[in-house]
């Protein structure tokens, strides 16, 4: 039977009056790629502080025993110069073990520094300047400085935000791959639906201080999109239906005509073939 890395219950969290999640409950499936979605503003990375115990909060999180104490954060970005004098491998050396970088960094540590570099897709990065880095490259070290430390739960807050598309997919490949072969699991928060379909095998949408879960399919649904972010979002193909004016998928409306051939053509679904 599948077990849960965490699980939140009642989980009441406000600010200065404000309420920002309300009796909250959502369960992260250990080993699976879990996605926080929602529009602005609905709680998301409040829901993963309360995890991290950076927020005061009210109701329980329950870690799994191998879980607590292995936890690895990647935020959205850290600020550099481009003229930072310091370099990605001794940005790394002085995340792992602590040091000042005049006393340099032990064998392990080095070991450790090549080994994260090449599980991010960087190992040719050691010599370069942090501050050089492309905004995808930095996003990247973020995650190795993360993984420095062996966690078993990875939290990252909108990791790929402001990078290119090529950048966010292959940050999507590089998590989708330590989580099947390292078996990490990860929980982060993405505005990228059409990612987070493809990728996640878990989703916690928040909307309005509340929250639903499940898989993908099951809860990235026209309808439920509809209901969060006021607009037509499709995603599922299988999902498209014409039996509505309006298409709750792809937007395409009928033209009042009950055959398929006087009917606008769906983008998500082709006409009944005539016999």
């Amino acid at each position: 039977m599948a077990k849960n890395a965490l699980d939140l219950a009642h989980i009441f969290v406000e600010f200065s009056g404000n309420k920002v999640l309300t009796d909250v409950h959502a369960s992260i499936p250990e080993g699976g790629l879990t996605v926080f979605v929602g529009p602005n503003g609905a709680g998301k990375t409040t829901l993963l502080l309360c995890i991290m115990g950076e927020v005061p909060y009210r109701g329980e999180i329950r870690f799994h025993p191998d879980i607590r104490g292995y936890i690895g954060y990647v935020p959205q970005n850290l600020q550099t110069q481009t003229y930072t004098p310091i370099t990605c491998a001794e940005f790394l050396g002085m995340s792992y073990s602590r040091r000042p970088l005049w006393l340099g960094m032990s064998n392990a540590g080095r070991q450790a520094v090549a080994r994260v570099l090449d599980r991010v897709g960087m190992k040719n990065a050691e010599k370069r300047c942090i501050g050089e880095l492309s905004g995808g490259e930095m996003r990247r070290i973020l995650l190795a400085a993360a993984l420095l430390r062996s966690p078993r739960l990875l939290l990252l807050d909108e990791p790929a935000a402001g990078v290119d598309m090529r950048g966010e997919r292959l940050f999507w490949d590089i998590l989708d791959d330590l989580r099947t072969r390292e078996k990490i699991t990860i929980v982060m928060v993405s505005h990228n639906l059409s990612l987070t379909a493809h990728y996640a095998s878990h989703v916690i949408c928040v909307s309005r201080g509340r929250c639903m879960e499940g898989t993908p399919h099951a809860i990235l649904t026209a309808q439920n999109l509809m209901t969060i972010f006021g607009i037509p979002i499709h995603l599922y193909p299988d999902q498209c239906a014409l039996s509505h004016d309006l298409c709750p998928m792809c937007g395409a409306f009928s033209m009042g005509s009950d055959t398929p051939a006087e009917a606008a053509s769906c983008a998500c679904k082709p006409p009944a073939a005539h016999n």
